[in-house]
């Protein structure tokens, strides 16, 4: 009796669905309300009802990002995972939320569906007709033209509000003010003066204009004085008096309006502890005077001090310019090896040397011999004379060194005769 061959079952494995989720909002106000929790919450939800379950690694939220851009860190290691086929379905809130612009909306879209990831949106549902793929595109063109008409209307009433008087459209009260709101103002916001602040103000007005102080001198006093700055730290900055001193708002005139967006331009390298790509991909430049609106203010100090002010600020920036001009050209001059590329680049410019500089004429090339004394044509007045320190610029420019070996070669011994140990090494081992 034969027996039957029996062919054994096969069992297909099919492999689970990844899903991820993706949220996203633009502002600190939205983020204080709480709103892309509200989203992952919705997100969540709708996922469990089609019965999938999402990892926190497939979490993606861009917390205070604007969508006009498509770089964004969630986005671009959502964009990574669906590339390396790692994401089979996508759920976001709306498509605004995936980008502001249709154009990115489609490259998204379409992106995601060359990797094999469907993307599926709360409130509109893409499908396969012709006519669901007409509505996904006015719905993003919509979008689109709505944001850019909410900006349109902002600005515009920010303006008429600024040409009315109003501080509101004012980011902040500048240091030395205190904002009081429409309620506690009796139905208009208005700016009054905070009495221990303004003293200060008045104080380094007064520093600078008629006694000709530094900032560096002004930021030393007030640290001694124990005045903490605008951001409540116990050091004043030279960058942060140089910004009070330069505000109108001081003299009663509070300007709106002094700068304007910009498209973003990436920098020739980033600045140091910023991101290379920053989140708003836009900047500010400064505005025509003619875009400017004036706000009257309580002032703090007469326009006679503000101007003289203004004046000590521009001869401190001359004055300075030239002490660097002159550091330069002299080091340019001296032949000093071994600069630092920024000095160099500083170098490029061919900088003119001041009336009065001391410049050095001796040869420096390598190998120069250093001279015992400074002849008397190229000597400071008052210069002892005596030669310059190796690597001191205080007393001369530094001489190169001596040509030489550092390290004194020995001959190797011949082929076929042992090498005779030295007697300190002759008995180890």
């Amino acid at each position: 009796m034969q027996r039957q061959a029996t062919a054994p079952a096969r069992v297909r494995l099919v492999a689970p669905i990844r899903v991820a989720i993706y949220a996203r909002v633009s502002s600190d106000q939205q983020a204080e309300r709480h709103t892309i929790e509200s989203q992952v919450q919705a997100l969540l939800a709708h996922a469990a009802v089609d019965g999938h379950e999402i990892a926190p690694e497939l979490r993606f939220l861009d917390d205070r990002h604007s969508g006009a851009s498509l770089i964004r860190p969630a986005l671009e290691r959502l964009r990574d995972f669906a590339a390396m086929g790692a994401i089979d379905l996508v759920y976001v809130h709306a498509p605004d939320r995936l980008a502001r612009s249709y154009a990115h909306q489609a490259v998204l879209v379409e992106e995601f569906a060359r990797a094999g990831a469907e993307v599926v949106f709360l409130n509109r549902p893409i499908g396969q007709t012709p006519e669901d793929t007409l509505l996904l595109q006015l719905q993003g063109m919509f979008t689109e033209y709505e944001r850019a008409r909410i900006a349109e209307r902002s600005r515009r009433g920010k303006r008429h509000r600024a040409q009315a008087g109003s501080v509101s459209v004012l980011s902040r009260a500048p240091y030395g003010y205190r904002y009081v709101g429409r309620e506690a103002g009796g139905g208009a916001a208005h700016f009054e003066v905070a009495e221990t602040e303004a003293e200060v103000v008045r104080r380094i007005f007064r520093w600078i204009g008629e006694k000709r102080v530094s900032l560096s001198a002004v930021c030393r006093r007030l640290f001694e004085a124990g005045v903490p700055s605008p951001t409540g730290k116990a050091q004043w900055g030279r960058s942060m008096i140089w910004t009070l001193l330069s505000s109108s708002a001081y003299t009663g005139q509070a300007r709106v309006g002094k700068t304007a967006a910009a498209p973003w331009r990436p920098p020739l390298r980033p600045a140091r502890g910023r991101a290379p790509v920053p989140k708003r991909l836009s900047r500010r430049v400064p505005a025509p005077p003619e875009h400017h609106v004036a706000i009257p203010i309580p002032p703090l100090v007469d326009a006679a001090l503000f101007e003289g002010v203004q004046e000590q600020l521009d001869e401190n920036r001359r004055r300075r310019r030239q002490r660097v001009a002159g550091a330069l050209s002299v080091a340019r001059l001296a032949g000093l090896p071994g600069m630092r590329p920024r000095v160099l680049r500083f170098l490029a410019k061919e900088l003119p040397a001041p009336a009065g500089a001391w410049v050095p004429l001796l040869p420096l090339h390598r190998g120069a011999e250093r001279p015992r004394r400074w002849p008397a044509s190229v000597r400071r007045p008052g210069h002892p004379g005596r030669a310059p320190r190796r690597g001191s610029l205080a007393r001369g420019p530094p001489t190169a060194r001596r040509p030489g070996p550092r390290h004194r070669r020995i001959p190797a011994p011949p082929a076929g005769r042992a090498h005779r140990a030295s007697p300190a090494r002759a008995g180890d081992g």
